[in-house]
Parts: C-alpha cells; sequence; structure tokens
C-alpha cells in the first residue's frame, strides 16, 4: 500500500526539475498523477516515465498556466480522465520569453512584473478555484504552493520572482484559513533544489553559486525527488492532516540565518 494509494494529484511544471521530482515521488507511492506542463515532449516523456517506471496512472495534459483557460481545461481534463482531483501542486514557473532576466528594481520591465504575477500567483489562484467544488464535496483536499526563500528573504535583482511568490504565500494562508473547515489542508514548500534551472544559474555565476552553497548548513542543494518531493509527499498524505496554512523551508537549514549573496554589481 503506497501512502498516495486512490489519490489523484496535479503537478504543475512537471516536465523537468521540482515538479518532474514530486511527480516521481507521488507516483512512487500509488498517486495518479496529471503531468500539467507547456513543454510537450517534456511532459509527454515525464507521464510515460511515471507508467514506465513506477505502473502510476498518470496523464499529460499541454497547459500555460498564464492562462485562465488552459488552467481551467487542465482541471477538467483531470477530473474527466480521473474522476476526481486530490491533491494540487502549483509548482510551475518561467521567465517571460524576451525578458532581460535579473536587474534592479528601477529598471525591472513592468511586462516582467505582470508575466510574474501571472505565472507565480494568479496561475496557482485559477486552479485552487477550479479544484475547490470537488474537494469541498469530498471534505477532502491538499493543496501544496511552491514558493522561494528569495521572497522571504527579498534577494536583490529578482523583484518580480520575489514579489510573485510572497503573493503565493498570503494566497496560500488566506485558502488554508478559509478552507480548514472543509478539511483542504494549504501549505507552501521554500525549496533549494539542484534544477536544470539553478545549474545555469551556477554555471553563469559561479562565485554566486559557491557563497551560496558556503552558506547552506548542509552545505548542498537539495534533490529535487528525494529532498522536496519527499516533503510535498508528507503534506499530500494522511499524516498532514492537521497542518495547513504553513511554510517549510525544505532548503537544508539556509533560512535559518539566510543566505547573504548578491548578483555581481548589485
Amino acid at each position: 500500500m503506497g501512502r498516495l494509494d486512490h489519490r489523484i494529484a496535479i503537478v504543475t511544471g512537471a516536465g523537468a526539475g521540482i515538479g518532474r521530482g514530486i511527480a516521481r515521488r507521488f507516483a512512487a507511492e500509488g498517486a495518479g498523477v496529471v503531468v500539467a506542463e507547456w513543454h510537450e515532449a517534456a511532459g509527454a516523456s515525464v507521464a510515460l516515465e511515471l507508467q514506465k517506471e513506477f505502473g502510476a496512472r498518470s496523464l499529460f495534459i499541454r497547459t500555460d498556466v498564464c492562462e485562465r483557460a488552459q488552467v481551467q481545461a487542465m482541471v477538467a481534463g483531470a477530473i474527466e480522465h480521473f474522476g476526481k482531483v486530490d491533491i494540487l501542486v502549483n509548482n510551475a514557473w518561467a521567465s517571460r520569453r524576451g525578458s532581460i532576466g535579473m536587474g534592479p528594481v528601477e529598471s525591472k520591465p513592468e511586462e516582467d512584473m505582470e508575466h510574474a504575477w501571472r505565472i507565480g500567483c494568479m496561475a496557482a489562484f485559477w486552479a485552487m478555484q477550479a479544484v475547490f467544488p470537488g474537494m469541498q464535496a469530498r471534505q477532502w483536499g491538499r493543496i501544496v504552493n511552491i514558493a522561494s526563500l528569495n521572497g522571504v528573504n527579498a534577494h536583490p535583482w529578482t523583484v518580480d520572482y520575489n514579489a510573485a511568490k510572497e503573493a503565493l504565500r498570503a494566497l496560500t494562508r488566506t485558502a488554508a484559513r478559509e478552507w480548514a473547515q472543509h478539511q483542504i489542508c494549504c501549505n507552501i514548500i521554500c525549496p533549494a533544489a539542484a534544477t536544470e534551472a539553478y545549474k545555469k544559474f551556477a554555471e553563469a555565476q559561479p562565485a554566486n553559486a559557491a557563497v551560496m552553497l558556503k552558506q547552506n548548513p548542509m552545505g548542498r542543494m537539495g534533490d529535487p525527488e528525494m529532498d522536496i518531493g519527499s516533503i510535498a509527499l508528507f503534506l499530500a498524505s494522511d499524516d498532514a492532516r492537521y497542518l495547513t496554512g504553513n511554510t517549510l523551508f525544505a532548503d537544508g537549514g539556509a533560512h535559518i540565518n539566510g543566505v547573504n549573496w548578491a548578483p555581481q554589481g548589485a
């Protein structure tokens, strides 16, 4: 018996990184998993991977979470295929195509801020609204939203990301308060993981990456599946039935004293 037998989960951004790690962890514990991913090849590959490695029931739904209609279609497709949604993991994130990348507040394009708001907060809001009726009817539900220590510590040059992730934390805590009466638990993970995005950052700014690792009490970035995925598994399971509105820092202890880093030139 797996810890998520008979449960159905949607994981957004499950084509790579933390999303893929969570999807794999859920599948290993018996969940049916909807791989919601914008990149078609990556999403389809992960859905097939879950079937082959874990014998999981999986479904790929191509989803641009920046579009409300596609988020609603994602949830509707999951319900049509599996009959319900028990667990929702809002993980998807991608920078705006054409973005200048990291930069100070005074030069951050408005388009980057608007994009971050849609993908970092509104996408989760739309998905949470869509899954709520079914969770309310069954009096059971789990929402796991992926935020970031970047926002908590206000790291420089990422104001778009920071602001969106802190808005997501406020959204999650408010839903936790309102939906607790329906036995729907809403929690947040602030992870530190060796994802593809982190590896690109480390290659581009090796000095900053070295500082981050030096300040991490465990001296390493987490594994997306076994370190971050295991925390998500706990929050998605019956073991977390009395835990809601919390932020869990799955970061090797980096949050305890903060990670004092800044991009070159900041």
